[in-house]
């Protein structure tokens, strides 16, 4: 019994790890392929993600990329 939900929970585990890294990898590419090379944004940006990790993609994704679809369309 103990067994099997210790399974599910390591290959629930498994696949949330690896959609969590497909969406870091995703904001980054996005932000590096979309943001304005205008000031230090993209730069800023990018840092944001790579050390922040899965809640530096969450922030960009909530907060900067919504704006930024607004303000240029892409």
């Amino acid at each position: 019994m103990f067994s099997i939900l210790g399974l599910i929970f390591g290959l629930l585990s498994f696949v949330i790890g690896i959609l969590a890294t497909i969406f870091w990898i995703w904001m980054l590419i996005d932000c590096l392929k979309n943001e304005p090379s205008v000031g230090n944004d993209k730069i800023i940006w990018a840092l944001v993600i790579i050390f922040l990790n899965g809640i530096g993609a969450l922030i960009y994704y909530l907060v900067r990329r919504p704006e930024r679809i607004k303000q240029t369309g892409q």
